[in-house]
């Protein structure tokens, strides 16, 4: 487990820290359209890149317990249904700062850690709720933003639900983007979108969500990732969970190696989020290995790494029990919400 140690997480803001070093925020620079209309995908490379990665990497035993332990510092642990209530908002922040039993902990030589998972997020209507349940955890609230999930919102009140989150507390606000613009090639507007929800922000960071099973092709992802980085977004994140096709392996190679090729070009490092549908701890190994082959180690961290989901945490929970105890449990002693 030494490969993989778990960095403390805490302060009044979520801590830009991956292992020991400060990671310097992502400043915006000028859209560069030259860059933009010069990507290009080759599909058929990153189809099989991504099919080879399940048989080519794995890990057993200690290490896998590991990797499991690690992936929960990077979740945003997350609830956003039209049911949700102040109570499950509550129950939530609680299994956000004890997420997995003290018993398993104990076993694994955990317990004195402080293990947590690296957000809680929710509508802007819970923000307050979270803040408060969470106080003194040092877990940052997530909010959704921008007429979440479809966008289609005026522009001005998507600025205002911004900037109306940061002041209930939420320190990190996940946006989605205008998908037409994306759809008709107009970049510009992208560009001057996500600029003014990054000005909106202020000292709270911007994960933009790019609801990429929308985009239509590859070459559209991989365009819309790269503006999104050029106006200032500290992460690009697939999907809000809603749309037919949320987070895959193949949208996410194509997504981080923008990633790689902007922080080439600026020195800048910018943070990834999938979300939507990685519910086994089985897929989440899976985009933990490619994070770390294409990135680097410090994509494992949750300063550049989380991933939303709500439960995914109950089947990492009952694998590490598993791994303890040999047996497996029943989803309902590991519930989140």
């Amino acid at each position: 487990m030494a490969d993989l140690k778990i960095a403390p997480i805490g302060g009044s803001h979520p801590i830009y820290r991956t292992g020991h070093n400060i990671v310097a925020r992502n400043v915006a620079m000028p859209l560069d359209l030259g860059w933009v209309q010069g990507v290009r995908v080759n599909l058929s490379a990153a189809e099989r890149r991504v099919a080879s990665l399940p048989g080519r990497r794995t890990v057993k035993k200690d290490a896998h317990a590991a990797w499991l332990l690690k992936a929960i510092t990077c979740i945003d642990l997350t609830t956003l249904n039209g049911d949700d209530t102040v109570a499950r908002v509550q129950r939530l922040c609680a299994k956000a700062k004890s997420p997995v039993r003290t018993d398993i902990l104990q076993a694994l030589g955990m317990a004195d850690r402080g293990l947590t998972t690296g957000a809680v997020c929710v509508y802007h209507r819970f923000v307050v709720t979270a803040v408060e349940a969470l106080a003194g955890s040092g877990i940052p609230v997530a909010a959704v933003s921008t007429g979440f999930p479809a966008g289609l919102v005026p522009h001005d009140i998507k600025l205002k639900e911004i900037e109306a989150s940061v002041k209930d507390g939420a320190q990190e606000i996940d946006i989605v983007i205008t998908r037409e613009h994306v759809l008709t090639g107009n970049w510009q507007a992208l560009y001057d979108e996500m600029r003014d929800f990054r000005a909106a922000c202020g000292d709270a960071h911007v994960k933009a969500i790019l609801a990429t099973g929308d985009l239509k092709t590859m070459r559209n992802v991989a365009r819309a990732s790269l503006v999104c980085m050029m106006a200032g977004a500290d992460f690009i994140k697939t999907s809000t969970g809603k749309e037919g096709v949320n987070a895959t392996l193949l949208v996410t190679l194509i997504m981080i190696r923008m990633i790689r090729e902007y922080q080439e070009r600026t020195g800048f490092k910018v943070g990834y989020k999938p979300a939507g549908g990685i519910s086994a701890a089985k897929d989440v190994l899976n985009y933990q290995f490619l994070m770390k082959e294409e990135l680097g180690r410090d994509w494992l961290e949750p300063t550049l790494f989380r991933i939303g989901a709500s439960s995914l945490l109950a089947d990492i929970e009952r694998q590490l029990e598993h791994h303890v105890t040999g047996r497996y449990s029943a989803y309902n002693r590991h519930a989140a919400g």
